[in-house]
């Protein structure tokens, strides 16, 4: 049976005049985009165009719904009640919905951002309000978690279709999460080995954490990271060396059983 990976970047979070990202570029490599809201960032506007784009690349669309914190980019945690943050995931959910309805598209996914992500990785309270939100809305919406968190068990416990994501710029701690972004070693600086690392994640289910020791993953999925200065060249190589491998490079919709 043939192996398949989605590349995702997060889209769509520029806002009024002010850019982030190099979308005309990146979206002729990745295979889905996870797109802003308006919450962390992004306005009507910037979300239309990205949809747009994805249109005529051919590039599946998801929410990528945030905490409301454009100052702080929703990387600033923020303590709210599960029904709040339910509410928050609808709302967000519901804005990309009706840009992408308008441009003859159809959602494939959801991605929680920043803050918030992190928190439903082990705050099941977190977690679950997100699961119910996307259930809520469209239970055929594929989540898109990290292998082992609350997130991906609340999924799979509420009947929701999950797709994990593995990120090949970032290390990881011996216990499957993230180094945190304010550790020195918190990024892979070279890409070659950000490539490497990924065909190993995806090929073998592997990698190789901050401390030397080496854990399971599962990926269904790879993070480029849209804010990154050197994201076009990383999306770029690494679906060449995916592709090299044997790997097939497909957005989720393809090869993850939705509900």
């Amino acid at each position: 049976m043939p192996l398949y990976v989605d590349l995702n970047s997060d889209s769509g979070e520029s806002f009024g005049r002010w850019k982030l990202g190099n979308e005309e570029e990146l979206f002729k490599y990745i295979t889905s985009a996870s797109i802003a809201c308006g919450f962390h960032a992004g306005d009507p506007s910037v979300m239309r165009r990205t949809v747009r784009l994805a249109k005529e690349r051919g590039v599946a669309v998801g929410a990528h719904p945030g905490l409301p914190d454009l100052m702080g980019f929703g990387r600033r945690f923020m303590e709210v009640s599960p029904q709040d943050l339910e509410n928050y995931v609808i709302y967000q959910i519901g804005a990309l919905h009706a840009i992408a309805r308008a441009e003859g598209m159809e959602l494939q996914h959801v991605k929680p951002h920043g803050a918030m992500y992190n928190a439903a990785w082990t705050r099941r309270d977190y977690a679950e309000a997100i699961v119910r939100a996307i259930k809520a809305f469209d239970p055929k919406l594929i989540l898109v978690a990290p292998y082992g968190s609350e997130m991906h068990r609340a999924a799979e416990e509420m009947g929701i279709a999950v797709a994990f994501e593995a990120f090949a710029d970032r290390n990881y701690r011996s216990d499957g999460r993230l180094v945190p972004r304010s550790h020195p070693e918190a990024l892979v600086r070279s890409i070659d080995e950000a490539i490497e690392r990924a065909i190993r994640m995806v090929s073998e289910g592997r990698v190789k954490t901050v401390d030397g020791k080496d854990i399971e993953i599962r990926v269904h999925t790879i993070c480029i990271h849209g804010d990154s200065p050197n994201a076009v060249e990383m999306a770029k190589r690494l679906r060449a060396r995916l592709e090299e491998a044997g790997i097939r490079v497909a957005p989720l919709r393809e090869f993850v059983r939705r509900a």
